[in-house]
């Protein structure tokens, strides 16, 4: 798959899978950002400090009334 495909398919995913395609790769992009700066931290600290974050709204399940 060439960068223009992939780019296109990315601008085709709705708002809410963007969002959460985002969300889910904090903990990795942070991981990875720390090893860099030679300061590595445990998967498992950063994946507990996310699980505390609330989420933004748009991942919510939303509720039928």
């Amino acid at each position: 798959m060439t960068t223009q495909e992939n780019i296109a398919r990315w601008r085709s995913l709705p708002p809410e899978e963007k969002l959460r395609r985002r969300w889910e790769a904090i903990p990795l992009d942070v991981a990875q950002s720390m090893a860099f700066e030679r300061e590595p931290v445990p998967m498992e600290r950063i994946t507990a400090t996310l699980a505390r974050i609330e989420p933004p709204a748009l991942l919510k399940p939303r509720t039928g009334s």
